[in-house]
């Protein structure tokens, strides 16, 4: 995709999966005919229901597009799209062998490609429907290991970790941040000489600013005091692959491996459709926790069914395929292609952040960690801001580009400094994600949209 000419769908994969549908057929060569009944429909009923659902569709933003750059949505990659087609036909379910013998093997395969980048061979893992399922079934790991404990994340964590600890019936407490939207590591210190923490969750990219928790700080305090540590690595534990991270970042994603679990989500930065989640744990005799016995459903081999190691029941194996053939297709090292990705993802937002910090009209927080990008409006006072952060969000869509609306703490923007009256003590903000490798290219246009829609406040 460039700047020039009309956009287009990629439709000439479509005869790729042709030809492995073909090779796929072949393999069931033997079967009999199978004739009429519910697996025949009227073509031209079908297209006219699609065509259907294709006007529906319509009703969207344009997710696939660079000048889509407000929420956390990437394409998935052709291969992916395809492969997960492909199983379709098969339509496996990877909660048991019975179930999803090949597609079982490739999810196995594809976790374990994903443990090694965290520096993992002996792990236990599976995929998921989100970072939410992966989430809970970390924290009820740790629930089991440390009954009745209490689970703290920073405030800038994801809320499902509360909503999880309500689901879960463990206590659960928000330990402040710092100026730069991480865990602050001294009140977390504080919080953990009262007693009764089970377990630390270290937010590798923080939804809102993408902001990467100290997490050898974090390791030192569990020396002490014996917590486990989860890193929820939904939206950037991928970019320890990146090859241009700043200090603190490159530090805390160095350290990953010596977390006892870590979830991330492939259908974010790993280029899966949605839902594909990753749980993983360090150390895989927690399989024991999920011990149960169920005659109906595992009797055609003694080997390990991946819903013996799963909350999750039903899975859908086309997930399991798509991955598997995208990490053949991109492997998981540093200095390919897949990685070269993150870092101009992250090059974009720096580029981003720097045009915005040198405009008098918009006021920046912290320099992107990955590559989000939050900015405030200047004004008077925070509440003429947020009204502003708004006016410039509905403007800019109506010009063709679309942003994402944050609300966050005041303490991240130097108010003094630009003297703006703390009416509020959380201020609406532009926020960008620019998570497609082509938002590079596109930079400049992003920022003639966001110069016109912003106007002249100088």
């Amino acid at each position: 995709m460039t700047a020039q000419g009309a956009f287009t769908f990629d439709t000439e994969s479509l005869d790729v999966l042709h030809a492995a549908l073909e090779k796929l057929e072949g393999s069931f060569a033997e079967l009999p005919p199978v004739t009429a009944g519910s697996a025949a429909s009227d073509g031209a009923a079908m297209q006219a229901v699609l065509l259907e659902a294709a006007e529906r569709l319509a009703d969207n933003y344009p997710y696939f597009h660079p000048l889509y750059a407000g929420q956390m949505l990437k394409p998935p990659h052709p291969v992916a799209r395809l492969a997960y087609a492909l199983a379709m036909w098969i339509n496996p379910n990877n909660h048991a062998l019975d179930g999803g013998r090949a597609s079982s093997a490739m999810e196995k395969e594809a976790v374990a490609g994903i443990a090694r980048m965290f520096g993992w061979d002996a792990h236990l893992g599976h995929l998921c429907g989100g970072g939410t399922m992966a989430n809970l079934e970390a924290l009820w790991v740790a629930g089991q290991l440390h009954p009745g404990k209490t689970v703290v994340a920073s405030s800038q964590a994801h809320y499902t970790h509360g909503r999880i600890g309500g689901v879960l019936g463990l206590p659960f407490e928000e330990i402040a941040c710092d100026a730069q939207g991480r865990l602050d590591a001294g009140a977390l210190a504080r919080r953990l000489e009262q007693g009764g923490i089970g377990t630390v969750v270290a937010t590798m990219g923080t939804t809102a600013t993408g902001s990467v928790d100290p997490l050898p700080e974090i390791l030192a305090l569990r020396q002490r005091h014996g917590f486990r540590v989860h890193a929820d690595a939904a939206y950037g534990g991928y970019f320890g692959l990146a090859d241009n991270l700043a200090g603190p970042a490159r530090s805390a994603f160095e350290r990953i491996g010596e977390a006892d679990s870590i979830v991330i989500d492939p259908h974010k930065h790993g280029l899966q459709p949605y839902g594909c989640g990753c749980v993983l744990f360090r150390d895989p005799s927690v399989s024991a926790l999920y011990k149960h016995e169920s005659p109906f459903t595992y009797f055609s081999s003694t080997q390990l069914h991946l819903g013996e190691i799963s909350l999750e029941c039903s899975r859908p194996g086309a997930s399991a395929v798509a991955l598997w053939a995208t990490m053949r297709l991109l492997p998981l090292e540093r200095g390919g292609e897949f990685a070269g990705r993150l870092s101009q993802s992250r090059a974009a937002a720096l580029a981003l952040h720097a045009r915005l910090a040198a405009d008098a009209r918009f006021l920046t927080a912290f320099e992107p960690e990955l590559d989000i990008v939050v900015w405030a409006v200047r004004a008077a006072r925070v509440s003429e801001a947020s009204a502003l952060a708004r006016r410039i969000f509905d403007e800019a869509a109506r010009r063709g580009l679309h942003l994402a609306l944050a609300e966050l703490p005041v303490a991240f923007f130097d108010l003094a400094g630009a003297r703006v009256e703390r009416d509020r003590d959380t201020v609406t903000c532009l926020r960008s994600v620019l998570m497609k490798p082509e938002h590079g290219e596109w930079l400049d246009r992003i920022w003639a949209i966001l110069d016109a829609a912003a106007g002249d406040r100088q």
